[in-house]
C-alpha cells in the first residue's frame, strides 16, 4: 500500500515538474510560442508563475520565476516524500535534493522527448506542431553532436549519442539523489 501510495506522490510532483521545467526550456530557447503545445504549458504554469514574476525578477534569459516554481515543487517533493516515507532529513539536505530533483527530472524530459522526436520520425513527415516543437527543444543539443558524429547514410546516430550520454548522466545524479538522507 505504502509503494502505491509513493508512487501516486511522486508522479504527481513529477508531472508538474516536467511541465515547469518544459516552460523554462521553451522560453530558453525560445520555440514557437503560438505552437499548441507552447500554449498548453504557458497556460497549466501560469497560475504558479505570473504570481512569483510580481516576487522574482528576470535575470537576463533566465526566467528566474520559473526556476523558483520548479524548486518550489521539487522542494515540496522531497518535504512531503521525507516527511510521510523516509523520515526526517536536514534542511540543507532536502535543498540539495530538490536540485538533485529538478537536473534529474529535465534529463528524465529530455530523454522522454528524444524518444518521441524519433518514434515521430518514423511515421511522420515532420509537419505536426508537436514533431517541430520537438525538434525545436532537441536541435540545439543534437547539432554539435552531428558535427562528430555525420549521418550515416539515411541513419541519423545523434539522437542515439544523445541519449547514451544522457543515461550515463542520468545514473550518476540518480546514485547521488538515492544516497541522500
Amino acid at each position: 500500500m505504502a509503494n502505491a501510495f509513493y508512487f501516486l506522490v511522486t508522479l504527481v510532483f513529477d508531472l508538474m515538474l516536467f511541465v515547469v521545467i518544459l516552460r523554462w526550456w521553451l522560453q530558453w530557447n525560445r520555440a514557437d510560442f503560438y505552437n499548441p503545445m507552447s500554449q498548453f504549458v504557458v497556460k497549466v504554469t501560469n497560475p504558479l508563475v505570473i504570481p512569483l514574476r510580481r516576487l522574482v525578477p528576470s535575470i537576463g534569459k533566465i526566467d528566474s520565476a520559473t526556476v523558483l516554481a520548479a524548486l518550489l515543487i521539487s522542494l515540496l517533493k522531497v518535504v512531503v516524500v521525507a516527511f510521510l516515507f523516509t523520515g526526517y532529513s536536514s534542511i540543507v539536505m532536502l535543498v540539495m535534493k530538490a536540485g538533485l530533483n529538478i537536473v534529474l527530472q529535465g534529463l528524465y524530459l529530455l530523454f522522454y522527448i528524444l524518444l518521441a522526436r524519433a518514434i515521430m520520425s518514423w511515421f511522420s513527415q515532420g509537419r505536426t506542431p508537436l514533431e517541430y516543437l520537438f525538434s525545436q527543444l532537441t536541435e540545439p543539443l543534437l547539432a554539435p553532436i552531428r558535427r562528430f558524429v555525420p549521418p550515416i547514410g539515411m541513419l541519423d546516430l545523434s539522437t542515439m549519442v544523445l541519449v547514451i550520454a544522457l543515461i550515463f548522466v542520468r545514473i550518476i545524479v540518480e546514485t547521488y539523489y538515492n544516497q541522500m538522507l
